[in-house]
């Protein structure tokens, strides 16, 4: 088949490595335009931009519906995987076979925009990929296949984007076949659906109320966008790779123990091995420490 892919961030790209070595013809790729990014906000294009220059395959960045369709002459399928934009009937029923999109969550739970952040925050055992044919809905189209992935209790929100991205390639793969094979999809249930709302900032904040196994959720899935964070004498700090202990602290006390930070939740202290300080680079917490000289019983948040 000849397909054009719709894709943004570099979880696409597993898949497209996939496409450009396989008997389907990628004709072209869609991504955003270039966006600021940055302290210096200066436009920065797209990761499956950069890919597509690197391969020399034709890529697009449309800036409506008219140029969206342009794009699409001559394609026999549109795959989507992240692009960010939610495109009209007129652009998904425009390709011979319609249009399907790589989704990474198991539907209809966490449809929308970070089912890897919000799964993972919620304290899901299991993940995976849906692939499905695209409608009007967000991400409500019925679906061709999907495959399940266990996650373990550690687990972080870029770790899982990868493992998932690798599955897609898979599922994608598997999907192309039934749809040459003339395999329609099945309709999906909406009974147990979740919507997985865009992050802001304020979701990843930090509450040392909770207990040291929500936070552990948190901090786990917003690493690294936009990063869990708390308040540290009045700045910002970012806290990454978090190991629930067994012994309790008051809730966002600080302890410096054998060279390692705990810090207090309503349940047991957690172990925190990474920080980012406002406007610094990601450190070890032991060295953070030594530069900040921790006062007796002092506390985040």
């Amino acid at each position: 088949m000849r397909l054009c892919v719709a894709a943004t961030p570099k979880v696409a790209i597993p898949t497209l490595d996939y496409l450009l070595l396989s008997n389907h013809e990628l004709i072209s790729v869609i991504t955003q335009p270039d966006r600021p990014s940055g302290r210096g906000q200066k436009s920065r294009e797209s990761e499956v931009s950069q890919w597509a220059a690197q391969n020399n395959v034709t890529f697009h960045k449309p800036q409506g519906e008219q140029e969206t369709l342009a794009a699409l002459i001559d394609a026999d399928l549109l795959l989507t995987i992240g692009y960010g934009v939610i495109l009209p009937t007129s652009v998904i029923s425009l390709p011979t076979h319609g249009s399907i999109n790589l989704h990474f969550s198991l539907l209809p739970r966490w449809r929308g925009a970070a089912p890897v952040q919000r799964a993972i925050e919620a304290g899901d055992s299991v993940s995976g990929v849906t692939v499905f044919a695209l409608d009007e809905g967000m991400d409500t189209g019925p679906i061709y296949l999907e495959k399940r992935f266990a996650l373990d209790a550690d687990i972080t929100s870029d770790e899982l984007l990868n493992e998932l991205a690798d599955l897609g390639v898979e599922a994608v793969a598997q999907t192309l076949t039934l749809i040459e094979q003339g395999v329609r999809p099945h309709a999906q249930s909406s009974e147990g659906a979740t919507r997985a709302m865009k992050i802001s900032k304020g979701d990843a904040q930090i509450d040392w109320n909770q207990s040291a196994e929500v936070i552990s959720q948190k901090i786990r899935a917003f690493t690294s966008n936009p990063g869990a964070w708390t308040n540290f004498r009045e700045s910002t700090l970012k806290v990454f790779t978090p190991t629930i202990t067994d012994f309790p602290l008051p809730p966002g006390e600080l302890l410096l123990k054998e060279k390692k930070l705990y810090i207090g939740t309503s349940t047991f202290a957690i172990e925190i091995g990474e920080v980012q300080p406002s406007g610094k680079a990601l450190m070890p917490a032991s060295s953070w420490v030594n530069g900040v000289r921790l006062d007796s019983g002092e506390r985040l948040g």
